[in-house]
């Protein structure tokens, strides 16, 4: 390889990519979101991924309905990524199979052409962590990891059923970057400010959750620090009766951030908390209704 081959090469690793508002994006990460950190029983991570699918698949079919036709209408799968196999150039395929009748050539050209067909994507991809307890399940637009994880954690709250085994926190994350202060900052004020402007008369008592796993790079307490301050300073910090609550997420060397409400009242979203507060409450009115 010649020195001119190499030098350009060093140029286009080093070179920094900028969003429209000046920030740098600072390259490519194991951990992409929007998605949701899952903490789970150690050993149990493979088990965990399995049960989330089918957990995130269930409850995310009743979250986005459209103006249904009828109760039967399918939901998510179809609306939000529709299915291009069930689609052909040209129109509907009802009436097909008889204007193919005795044709050969048309029935093999059609059988290609589904073959053909890109496969239905996937709404959620798990992340590889190579940490025990840790899992990363990614969300693809237009799913909202808040709104799912708020869809789920009220149900456990209602009916004390989790749908999981090995599931036990669940922190909704909306956006990620790179864990440097610049970053986390830029995304701060992307993921924060949409939820403050909504109501531009509010004032909110706030707090920021942070938590780091396997970080030294940033100080908690600088870190912590410099988020308040991208705050507007009519919001007050509030620790112990917070109506917004800012989700910090530090893992190695990846942030994600999210703003959600009733963070406290779910339980931090600990489902496994849940079902037992409301299963232990549920048993306490059956003794006493026995007893009456």
């Amino acid at each position: 390889m010649s020195d001119g081959k190499r030098k350009s090469q060093g140029k286009d690793r080093s070179r920094r990519r900028y969003r429209p508002d000046g920030t740098p994006i600072w390259g490519q990460r194991s951990v992409d979101g929007p998605g949701v950190w899952v903490t789970c029983v150690k050993g149990k991570e493979k088990q965990t991924v399995g049960e989330l699918y089918d957990l995130f698949e269930s409850v995310s079919s009743h979250m986005f309905p459209r103006a249904a036709k009828n109760e039967h209408d399918p939901q998510l799968a179809s609306e939000i990524w529709p299915d291009s196999s069930n689609e052909t150039p040209g129109g509907n395929d009802s009436g097909s199979d008889e204007a193919d009748d005795g044709d050969v050539e048309k029935q093999i050209a059609r059988e290609m052409l589904s073959m053909k067909r890109p496969r239905k994507e996937q709404r959620f991809g798990n992340c590889q962590t190579n940490t025990q307890c840790v899992v990363f399940i990614s969300c693809k637009p237009p799913v909202d990891p808040v709104q799912l994880v708020m869809k789920h954690v009220r149900t456990v709250m209602d009916t004390g059923v989790t749908h999981t085994r090995f599931t036990q926190r669940l922190t909704p994350i909306s956006a990620t970057c790179v864990a440097n202060l610049p970053e986390i900052k830029s995304l701060f004020n992307r993921v924060v400010s949409p939820f403050f402007e909504e109501d531009p008369e509010r004032t909110y008592h706030y707090k920021i959750e942070l938590r780091m796993r396997n970080h030294s790079t940033i100080a908690r307490p600088i870190l912590i620090q410099e988020l308040a301050k991208c705050v507007p300073e009519k919001h007050k910090v509030d620790l112990e009766n917070a109506e917004a609550f800012i989700l910090v997420e530090v893992f190695k060397s990846i942030c994600g951030i999210s703003i959600v409400k009733d963070y406290y009242r779910f339980q931090k979203f600990n489902v496994m908390e849940i079902a037992n507060a409301k299963n232990e409450s549920a048993q306490g009115e059956g003794r006493i209704a026995d007893k009456g």
